[in-house]
């Protein structure tokens, strides 16, 4: 039988649950298709310059995406705005590669300089997404990165036990309506249904479901209670809605909780497990394509497990992947959106005074690419962010040596085939003190990092026009009266 008092032991040490939510990160996960380009752009009166648009699918999503662009906003009085154009304007998905358009932003020597912003939406029957790019006319680039928005996203302040709920528009962070929200009791992390209908909360007493109303704003559903008695450190929602999977600090098993997509809650279904052969299991992450659950345990390495969602129990036999080096821990784990290569956050992987590295592997073959792993320019990776896009992937160090502010390290990602290269960016990027979360907004336009020591709480980053990958710091915000020790993030998806 299912031992529930592995979770208890959680309690008995308050100070490692509180900073024991590991950098929850938000694995990106789409019911159709996500749109993203490559950033915003500049460009001379009279000339013209491009960006890529990506169209990423789901694991289940085919058919035809069509595309169309248009001017959204221009300076003010503006003479001979800027157009758009898009090649080609529709792209066929058969599979789970994603396909790309270019966007190209025109302009006459009589356009007004200043910030436009184009909008580039697809769709596909019932299905409509969309991402923006700034094009700077005469202007610097640095302009058109605050002048963004972005889609809802949440951050969990542990030591106020709420939910602060925000988006940004035009460059200004906002708060949801109603936000902060109460969390009845000790919070520990977070997790989003893929149809941005439910936010999941694992807690000291379990794990909470509020739903999600059409302008971001929760409501605590169930009858306020929880859903389950699991003390989630680490959970997310699988592709198809259907399954909820947890683990919980000190207990030696991978969950997975029958939910309905319909109304959020767990159905008449058991709850199922597998057991794991350690119990310092630390986050977890689900395959978009539902083929495999992966789970970082620390001192005891990585474990794979074969997941079937329509089986009674769709928990597979665990298998294991040992540490890259036996005095160190596997802290966190992504796996990527197109279920391509899934990624491991390792201390002690790598040489020199930080030690932090990511291993990547292939998902279908189980086997570590050539390079990995890849140093993390940090002591501790906690979260790890594969982008929307498939192009990139970031890690955030808690700790670095000699320094108490974090850094976010990227990657570039190449493929030929079924053959994987990384990339390390020349350039890692501030965060806070602490930092332990990142999340991408659905518009692919922000990348976020909470920071459990503050300052700040909370960062965002746009990606830069010029150095492809690079993050640029635009936003640096309290998510609370501090301290407010903000843990986790999850964005809508």
């Amino acid at each position: 039988m299912k031992r529930k008092g592995w979770a208890v032991v959680a309690l008995a040490a308050a100070a490692f649950l509180i900073g024991g939510c590991k950098g929850f990160w938000d694995l990106p996960a789409d019911s159709s298709f996500t749109l993203t380009n490559s950033g915003n752009i500049t460009v001379s009166p009279g000339s013209s310059n491009t960006a890529t648009i990506t169209v990423t699918p789901s694991s289940s999503f085919s058919g035809t995406v069509s595309l169309t662009c248009e001017v959204t906003t221009s300076p003010s009085s503006a003479t001979s705005p800027t157009t758009c154009s898009l090649s080609p304007t529709s792209v066929s998905i058969s599979g789970t590669t994603a396909e790309t358009s270019t966007l190209t932003a025109t302009t006459t020597s009589t356009t007004s300089t200043g910030n436009y912003q184009i909008t580039v939406t697809g769709v596909s029957g019932s299905v409509t997404e969309s991402t923006t790019v700034c094009v700077g006319v005469g202007t610097s680039s640095s302009g058109c990165s605050a002048a963004g928005s972005s889609g809802n996203f949440y951050v969990l302040n542990v030591a106020t036990n709420e939910i602060a709920g925000y988006y940004v528009n035009a460059g200004s962070l906002t708060a949801l309506s109603g936000s902060p929200y109460t969390v009845p009791t000790t919070a520990l992390s977070m997790a989003i249904s893929p149809n941005n209908s439910f936010l999941y909360v694992g807690t000291a007493s379990g794990i909470y479901v509020y739903t999600i109303a059409s302008n971001g704003q929760l409501a605590l559903a169930n009858s306020s209670a929880p859903i389950t008695s699991d003390q989630a450190i680490s959970m997310q929602v699988t592709t198809d809605g259907n399954w909820l999977i947890e683990v919980a600090s000190g207990a030696p098993y991978v969950y997975a909780i029958p939910i309905n997509s319909s109304t959020g809650v767990n159905t008449s279904r058991t709850e199922q497990y597998a057991v794991l052969p350690v119990s310092t299991v630390q986050q977890v992450a689900v395959a978009p394509d539902e083929s495999y659950v992966i789970a970082a345990m620390g001192s005891g390495g990585t474990a794979t497990i074969p997941f079937t969602a329509g089986n009674t129990n769709p928990l597979g036999a665990v298998g294991k992947i040992a540490l890259k080096n036996s005095a160190g821990a596997a802290l966190s784990v992504a796996v990527d959106p197109s279920s391509r290569l899934f990624y491991v956050g390792e201390t002690a992987a790598a040489s020199g005074s930080n030690t932090g590295g990511l291993r990547v592997f292939n998902l279908s073959t189980l086997t570590e690419i050539s390079g990995s792993p890849f140093a993390t320019k940090g002591l501790a990776p906690y979260s790890i962010l594969p982008v929307t896009s498939g192009d990139y992937v970031y890690v955030v160090n808690r700790q670095v040596s000699g320094s108490s502010t974090g850094v976010i390290a990227g990657y570039s990602i190449a493929a030929s085939n079924s053959t994987y290269t990384l990339t390390a960016l020349g350039s890692t990027f501030t965060a806070g003190t602490n930092p332990e979360g990142l999340a991408e907004d659905n518009q692919g336009n922000y990348v976020f990092a909470v920071n459990y020591g503050g300052s700040p709480d909370l960062k965002g980053y746009t990606f830069d026009s010029t150095n492809a990958g690079y993050l640029d710091a635009v936003i640096s915000e309290a998510t609370g009266t501090d301290p407010v020790q903000a843990s986790a993030i999850v964005a809508a998806h």
